[in-house]
């Protein structure tokens, strides 16, 4: 028979190791420490879980094998699974912008649930203390259910941050299209403030020839005139 101990240690080291190898690419280099600070956080909600279940079977005669107790005691050792779990994973993922932090209570409550149910449905197979290698098929079932979740759970954020990738490259690509179009706009503002300029400029030195022309005429006109010049065809000057 296999106890529960040793089932709840290869469905949840299963689970988190599969979610590491998933998310390792996500998480860069903090994605080497998923595994070791969770298993850490498993062994930090066991003394914490034990200590409370063992005082309220014994002092509070809490039965574990019927209802309510089994409820009550599963409970409070739920509460304080999810609580330390939850907190392991968010203090990872805080550290990094791609990943949600609300993963962590999401990924802790469904490993949570498929742990129970798992339980539950092998709970023929389970006692306080067992034979692991006796109970090698239940143990089957408890790793198989942990991959599994892991798998899905892992692969499901992994899907997600791909997503929010694929989202901010677009963003991106639509920021950099954006400022491509301002500087081109900007460009061609100064192409055609320049433009202009550079034709007023040249018909302002248009206009200033043509007065000094007209001047330069008026004051030979003028000459011939004071001095007098029969040859001299005013005409075709001023045609000129």
């Amino acid at each position: 028979m296999l106890d529960y101990l040793t089932a709840g240690i290869a469905f949840w080291m299963t689970l988190f190791g599969v979610q590491e190898s998933l998310l390792e690419f996500r998480l860069g280099y903090l994605g080497r420490y998923w595994f070791l600070a969770i298993s850490a956080s498993l062994l930090l909600s066991f003394l914490l879980s034990a200590p409370i279940t063992i005082t309220l079977i014994i002092r509070f005669t809490v039965d574990p094998f019927t209802f309510p107790g089994n409820v009550i005691l599963c409970a409070i050792a739920a509460v304080i699974f999810d609580v330390i779990l939850s907190l392991a994973q968010w203090l990872i993922l805080r550290q990094t912008e791609m990943t949600p932090r609300v993963f962590a209570l999401i990924n802790t409550v469904v490993g949570i649930l498929v742990y129970f149910l798992l339980v539950w449905l092998n709970e023929g197979s389970l006692e306080w203390s067992g034979n692991p290698i006796q109970g090698w098929k239940t143990v089957i079932i408890f790793l198989a259910g942990g991959a599994i979740t892991g798998g899905v759970t892992g692969k499901a954020l992994d899907f997600y941050c791909e997503r929010v990738e694929q989202r901010l490259i677009q963003l991106e690509r639509e920021r950099e299209e954006k400022e491509r179009l301002r500087r081109e706009k900007i460009e061609n503002e100064i192409f055609e403030r320049k433009k202009q300029e550079r034709e007023k400029l040249e018909r302002e030195i248009l206009e200033r020839k043509m007065i000094e022309r007209e001047i330069a005429l008026a004051e030979e006109k003028k000459w011939y005139e004071e001095h007098g010049d029969d040859d001299f065809d005013y005409e075709d000057e001023d045609e000129d």
